[in-house]
């Protein structure tokens, strides 16, 4: 949101009162608070008739500085509050002649006493990181709205890069955008996003957190071109300095307070196949596109019924058609003894034709408007009422359907949607103020699911497939990047996403191989396929056309084949990387500074990352075959080819459908398994080293079991040329040496 005209000028319709200096200061043992007035103080008289701001330096955790800012203290504030986990931390205060420090690790605040010259100074192992200063802090009043807003803004440096803010499809780098957090159902092609988090991290090892589920705006390089200004509507805004010193340090810790992810099984890493969204099918369809995988030799790990598993008008009554699926106990039985795993469907809209809708009317289990009347639309499904997540009753009620449908057979459940969320004269049952539920909505409802799953197949087991998303969501994976369409520039802007999204602490994600609407042409939908089996999860997933290969040409049924194969293989390295991933935060799927922070050829780069810390995946998006990628100094290796290529600089080469830049780290390890038939076996049993352009030294691979704990540790001796190897390992194994 913007508030002024050009530098000098505020916007006629705002008064704005600027943090001018640090008037006094409260010291305790766990916080400093700083009061600072909106004019300059030279004598008694001025400290009358004017507003004042409250700012309060705390550490929610270590490295971490919050800081609130208020304007009127007596405002109520009703959530929800973001769910983080805190381990508040005794702050080093001081104080000088200059200045106050505030110091939580290795992350300081230093506020300047200086008259007229409000500004903090924040650093990270004593370096500057940013500062708020002249014209930064502030409080807003419309004056034809009668609105109070909250706003700050921290300087960039030259060269300094913004990255994250949710999964969104714009520009990877964020600087000269507008961003405003607001979950919406605008497809892949839109500045809108289906996962907002307000949260940024920079090129310079330190990310910000705006602590709300409401609608903040993000001004990055824009209204301010030298700074990142965030707003929020209210009369309070608090904000996490997040230090990290690297970006994975940044990650880390922000994970650290927002939570961890869990880790998917093994099983879902495989291929999924789709029933698809608007097709008509039945138990002879599905049976078909099962018996034509296993016919082609593709190995399919899990199969997805997608909307019209229930009957058309009744969405969501999680129940099963009768007019399709007669015995669905029966099919899923069929279908689990070929060794497929199950996905159904579901939302959290229910329509007053499902069965669900009376049990909810009586239950009082839906949202309900400010006069009682349940909130009803036509949007989506006919009088589509919605389930009040903050109901205990009512999530408890909705869960037992799905214990239901899990002693079925059904192992998982794609979350559709949760970001049409009403807001106006909304009434939730705990109270909660129906603005900041809007986004916050999908954190409970993504929660209740994959809890219910958890508590019923257990820890090992429990996974969502989830489109929306906010601050912590990236507990709860899986999720997939929306309605993207069926060209090679949506493809582009479903990477893009991938990128942005996992800058914002999402450790695993997935997208619909071809796109969503419309029906691929062969071409787009072969190069599709190979990003999509070098993502950590692969779906093929459409809107009104089946996503089988052999509808597309016969070439398209190798390329799936032998990519979900390729897959299954680098199972041991990718399930790794996945178990590093639930312990660190760091992303399965990783854009190129997150690896490679100290190499600015990598800064921008938004058509290639990295799967995992060793492999480099170039997706190929050009109807010519070519594909331009850059490539990080060292002298890299194709795990498809074997071919060497020095690096330091871009490339620009072309591709055969069955091939695409996948280029492996210089000394480096890449475990490999001798299955390409599933994704979940035991990957230390006959597991393949591939050794990359060893230097002299000591390099050390671990290899997970299928609860991702440590099921064997390779420590590699290399010396001119020979490889030595120690292991804990009692299955056999083999080194490959690539030079």
């Amino acid at each position: 949101m913007k508030f002024t005209n050009g530098y000098w000028l505020t916007k006629p319709e705002y008064d704005l009162h600027f943090a001018i200096e640090s008037y006094s200061a409260t010291i305790t043992d766990k916080s400093l608070r700083i009061i600072c007035p909106s004019v300059p103080i030279r004598g008694r008289g001025d400290i009358m008739n004017h507003a004042t701001l409250t700012v309060t330096f705390s550490a929610p955790i270590e490295d971490v500085i919050r800081v609130s800012v208020e304007h009127f203290r007596g405002v109520v504030q009703r959530g929800p509050y973001l769910d983080l986990k805190e381990s508040p931390v005794i702050p080093e205060i001081t104080e000088t002649d200059e200045a106050w420090t505030f110091r939580s690790g290795r992350a300081a605040a230093v506020i300047s006493k200086a008259k007229k010259g409000w500004r903090i100074t924040y650093t990270g192992d004593g370096n500057k990181l940013t500062e708020s200063e002249y014209h930064g802090m502030a409080h807003a009043y419309c004056k034809p709205t009668g609105k109070d807003y909250m706003i700050d803004s921290l300087n960039l440096d030259v060269g300094e890069l913004v990255y994250g803010l949710g999964e969104r499809f714009t520009a990877y780098v964020k600087n000269g955008q507008v961003v405003n957090m607001w979950n919406g159902d605008g497809g892949t092609a839109s500045e809108l996003a289906y996962k907002n988090t307000p949260f940024y991290m920079t090129n310079r090892g330190y990310g910000v957190l705006v602590e709300s589920s409401s609608d903040v705006s993000f001004e990055v390089a824009s209204e301010k071109v030298e700074r990142v200004q965030f707003s929020q509507e209210g009369q309070k805004m608090t904000y996490d300095l997040i230090y990290g010193g690297t970006p994975k340090g940044v990650l880390q810790r922000y994970t650290d307070l927002t939570g961890k992810p869990a880790l998917p099984p093994a099983w879902s890493f495989g291929l999924w196949l789709s029933t698809s969204f608007t097709t008509s099918y039945d138990e002879q369809t599905v049976t078909s596109f099962i018996d034509g995988m296993a016919e082609r030799d593709i190995p399919l790990s899990v199969f997805h019924f997608d909307c019209f598993w229930m009957k058309e008008n009744h969405l969501t009554d999680l129940t099963w058609d009768p007019d399709t699926f007669p015995d669905p106990e029966g099919l899923l039985k069929k279908l689990k003894e070929r060794g497929l795993h199950i996905c159904c469907w579901l939302n959290s809209y229910i329509s007053q034709e499902s069965s669900m809708f009376e049990e909810g009317l009586k239950g009082g289990y839906f949202l309900h408007k400010e006069n009682g009347d349940v909130w009803q639309t036509d949007l989506w499904q006919p009088g589509t009422a919605i389930l009040d997540v903050t109901n205990p009753a009512a999530r408890e009620w909705y869960a037992g359907k799905l214990r239901k449908l899990m002693a079925m057979g059904v192992d998982a459940f794609k979350t559709d949607f949760g970001e049409r969320i009403p807001v106006r004269g909304i009434r939730y049952f705990d109270g909660s103020d129906p603005l900041r539920m809007h986004n916050y909505y999908t954190y409970l409802y993504n929660k209740m699911v994959f809890e219910t799953i958890e508590a019923y197949r257990g820890k090992r087991d429990a996974l969502v497939f989830a489109r929306s998303a906010t601050v912590g969501s990236q507990q709860f994976p899986v999720h997939w990047n929306g309605d993207s369409s069926a060209s090679f520039m949506s493809m582009a802007e479903t990477l893009r996403s991938g990128l942005s999204i996992a800058h914002s602490g999402f450790a695993f994600w997935s997208h619909d191989i071809a796109g969503f609407e419309q029906t691929a042409s062969p071409d787009v939908y072969k190069r599709w396929a190979a990003f999509g089996l070098l993502s950590s999860h692969s779906r093929l997933h459409g809107s009104s056309s089946y996503r089988v290969p052999w509808n597309f040409d016969e070439e398209s049924v190798e390329v799936v084949s032998f990519f979900t194969k390729l897959k299954n293989r680098l199972m041991p390295y990718l399930y790794g990387a996945a178990a590093e991933a639930h312990r660190t935060g760091i992303p399965v799927m990783r854009p190129m500074m997150l690896e490679f922070p100290e190499e600015i050829g990598c800064e921008a780069c938004d058509r290639q990352y990295m799967l995992g810390a060793n492999l480099l995946v170039a997706p190929v998006m050009h109807a010519d075959h070519h594909v331009d990628y850059y490539l990080p100094e060292g002298t890299w290796t194709s795990l498809l080819t074997d071919e060497k290529s020095v690096g330091g600089n871009w490339k620009r080469e072309t591709h055969s459908f069955l091939s695409l830049p996948l280029m492996v780290r210089p000394n480096s390890v890449i475990p490999m398994g001798k299955v390409d038939s599933r994704p979940d076996y035991d990957y230390t049993d006959g597991a393949e080293l591939h050794v990359f352009q060893p230097a002299d030294g000591e390099l050390t691979v671990t290899i997970p079991d299928l609860s991702g704990e440590t099921a064997a540790v390779y420590t590699l001796n290399i010396k001119n040329g020979q490889v030595s190897v120690k292991t804990d390992s009692t299955k056999p194994y083999s080194v490959i040496v690539h030079f």
